[in-house]
């Protein structure tokens, strides 16, 4: 077998790199589709869209570890 070029070898490496970005957003698609599915079988019909978006996007930013140290907090609500 011939000894590819550098061009020939970038231009391997760009599809692969191309397939692998592809592999990539297949995947990202199949985690959000497993979470959407989670999603369904909450009652978040207490919400306001635009609270439910909040709150997610509240936890998203200030991280997984975060997020469940103040859901699990003691409530400073005294009932």
């Amino acid at each position: 077998m011939p000894k590819l070029t550098e061009r020939e070898r970038l231009a391997e490496m760009e599809q692969r790199q191309r397939k692998m970005t592809e592999e990539i957003e297949q995947q990202r698609i199949a985690v959000r589709a497993r979470y959407a599915s989670i999603v369904t079988d909450l009652p978040v019909e207490d919400f306001t869209e635009k609270e439910f978006r909040d709150a997610l996007q509240l936890m998203l930013k200030s991280g997984p570890a975060t997020a469940l140290q103040l859901l699990k907090a003691p409530s400073s609500r005294t009932g």
